[in-house]
């Protein structure tokens, strides 16, 4: 195929996908799966989940040439999962794609008048229900999109493609990791491409190429099983609260600022601070004010967000704060969250919090570890990334925002560390698209341009995936 064809086939894809949008046939598909509730949260709507992925996904996938099947989770009493596979020739690159078809909770009284968490409701840009943004929205962008591509190459993609759904991500993906471990040789692919979490912008195109990684743990205080009198009392009894306040005051500074060592990350590496070197943080109007005295010194609020680590208490309890008595109380407990990046020894941070706080004299400080997920993080110079980032630009006109990884968590581990994949996120969403929450929305414009970077990106794997995975394999055997 000639470049000039390539291009007016290229472009035409892209202008099938905008026409999709623009007829508001996009928007009809996701109201049909927002009025479905998959509500992982909820044991007793788990017959939801596979009703979900049997009428609402396995159809629109088999249509597309994929064998579906819905198996079982690993884990007793998990949720389920789909897997999908449309294989066009043993020699074509593969890709796995992903998404997950729970919800959380609708919290239906908390949605503002006139909106329902079950309803699309279409208020100017804004498409609210939930599962907009969070992941229905993502998913049906990704699969138009690769719709679209199929029709204008005439019912070829030029690649092979397999599917991961699942129904538990919102309740911790149980069982992922062991179902990707299991069926190994039904993920098995070349490229990882999937869509969640927000941009960084609304106005700016995105790719992460991993996330951080989180810990949550508690810290408690617990010296007596009763409250005494503050008056009979106050000097010559140890107050928890103030224990607690002077131990998480050891583990951060007062500018917040992570002060144990062990748990510090290795120095950012080059490429990801070249990616980094680009990223404006809060550009929405409506972003949090940022401190740029906050947090640790010497670096740039991206290298802050993606690039460190920071620990965030999340909670803390002392005494009755709602009906507070003149007593000091027995027992103060904090719930904490460290957010970290590649390198860091996580897995021994329990270890490390205790050898910390006994060194600084807190040995009455108990430290639970609730769990852990391990960071990931896809090098920008990776063949896979570099083609990404080129196809966004392609469509788009401008470069994308290139996060070598995302501030949050995703379960991104399970693809690249249990399958070994690339791994390339585009996120259709927006940092206030009020997920988890009352008002949950998706916003039209990203999502029409969302249907126009997927198609161009789906139509790129089927021309440039040989040439991209061959050079892999070259850097990776060199």
């Amino acid at each position: 195929m000639s470049a000039a064809v390539s291009s007016a086939s290229r472009s035409t894809a892209i202008a099938r996908a905008l026409a999709y949008a623009d007829s508001g046939a996009l928007r009809r598909d996701l109201a049909g799966l927002v009025a479905r509730r998959s509500v992982s949260q909820a044991p007793e709507q788990r017959p939801e989940l596979y009703d979900y992925l049997r009428a609402a996904v396995a159809p629109r996938l088999e249509g597309l040439g994929f064998s579906c099947r819905i198996e079982d989770n690993p884990v007793q009493d998990g949720p389920p999962f789909l897997l999908a596979e449309r294989i066009e020739a043993a020699n074509l690159p593969t890709v796995l794609l992903y998404a997950h078809g729970d919800v959380v909770r609708g919290y239906d009284e908390q949605w503002r008048d006139g909106l329902s968490p079950w309803t699309l409701v279409e208020e100017g840009e804004r498409w609210y229900g939930r599962g907009t943004a969070d992941n229905k929205g993502q998913y049906c962008i990704n699969v138009a999109a690769l719709e679209q591509v199929l029709a204008e190459r005439g019912g070829r993609l030029g690649f092979n493609a397999r599917m991961l759904v699942e129904c538990g991500e919102e309740v911790g993906s149980p069982g992922l990791h062991a179902a990707c471990g299991q069926w190994r040789d039904a993920l098995k692919a070349d490229v990882f491409i999937a869509s969640d979490g927000p941009r960084l912008a609304a106005d700016l195109p995105t790719l992460f190429l991993g996330s951080r990684g989180t810990l949550l743990f508690d810290l408690e205080v617990n010296l007596r099983s009763h409250a005494h009198h503050s008056g009979n009392w106050g000097g010559v009894l140890p107050n928890p609260g103030l224990i607690l306040a002077h131990a998480l005051a050891s583990l951060v500074d007062a500018r917040g600022r992570l002060q144990v060592d062990g748990l510090r990350p290795p120095p950012i590496p080059a490429a990801v601070r070249r990616a980094l070197s680009t990223i404006e943080v809060g550009r929405d109007d409506d972003a949090p004010e940022t401190d740029p005295d906050w947090g640790e010194p010497g670096l740039s609020l991206a290298e802050r967000l993606f690039g460190w680590n920071t620990l965030e208490v999340l909670a803390y309890k002392t005494g009755n704060p709602d009906n507070p008595v003149g007593a000091i109380p027995g027992r103060a407990a904090a719930t904490c969250n460290l957010r970290f990046v590649v390198g860091t020894d996580w897995r021994a941070a329990s270890d490390i919090l205790r050898a910390h706080l006994d060194a600084h004299g807190f040995g009455q400080v108990q430290v639970k570890v609730r769990r852990g997920t391990p960071a990931t993080r896809l090098d920008p110079d990776d063949a896979w990334a570099r083609w990404a980032a080129a196809s966004l630009a392609a469509t788009t006109g401008a470069a994308p925002a290139i996060l070598p990884n995302l501030g949050g968590t995703v379960p991104n581990d399970a693809f690249s560390d249990v399958l070994g994949l690339p791994t390339i996120w585009v996120p259709h969403s927006y940092p206030a698209c009020c997920q988890h929450g009352p008002d949950e929305h998706l916003l039209a414009p990203v999502a029409r341009q969302a249907m126009a970077i997927m198609a161009g990106l789906f139509w790129d794997l089927g021309e440039q995936g040989p040439a991209v995975m061959a050079e892999r394999q070259a850097a990776t055997a060199g």
